[in-house]
């Protein structure tokens, strides 16, 4: 598959919170819509669930480069500091409905005693059914990575200071109600 990569972005912002405080996942799977909103203005909506078998999974929806996505994110990796999500996320196109294949990984690492270093990561790569799309259309996959990269990575630039706050105001609130009990 990483001959299909479209896209290997990934930006790091500051957590003004102690690595203790930290916890993606929990912050992942109970991220108000608003809050989800809040992060891009390309963000249209969120939500959580689980698959068949149980695993978690956070299903967002957003618009990148004027394409609405639909992501089915599944928790493949979920510790504290680190969780990795595989999605095989439904991309709408004026030529009608595709796949495509999203790793997105957020992980946070201690600076000092108060402050986490947060890396937001995203991989996508071209399923073969967005493969044959492009083929019946005449569209050199090469061109679609090159015209697809800047939108998504300046999607992923944009979002990763703000989900850091996000997850930032999520751990030192989750500290002010353990002080107050």
């Amino acid at each position: 598959m990483r001959d299909n990569q479209i896209v290997d972005s990934s930006f790091t912002a500051i957590i003004n919170a102690p690595i203790e405080k930290i916890d993606i996942p929990n912050w992942c799977f109970t991220l108000p819509e608003k809050e989800y909103q809040s992060c891009s203005p390309a963000h249209i909506a969120a939500g959580f669930t689980t698959a068949p078998d149980g695993t978690r999974m956070s299903i967002n929806v957003e618009t990148i480069g004027g394409s609405l996505m639909v992501q089915h994110y599944v928790e493949t990796l979920g510790e504290k500091d680190h969780l990795i999500l595989d999605s095989d996320s439904d991309v709408f196109t004026p030529t009608g409905r595709v796949t495509i294949h999203v790793t997105w990984e957020l992980s946070a690492k201690a600076i000092d005693k108060d402050r986490c270093e947060f890396t937001n990561r995203v991989q996508s790569f071209a399923t073969d059914e967005m493969l044959a799309n492009l083929d019946r259309q005449g569209i050199p996959f090469e061109v679609f990575r090159t015209q697809r990269q800047p939108m998504s990575i300046a999607h992923n630039k944009g979002e990763t200071p703000l989900f850091a706050a996000s997850i930032e105001r999520f751990a030192l609130r989750k500290q002010s109600s353990s002080r107050a009990a």
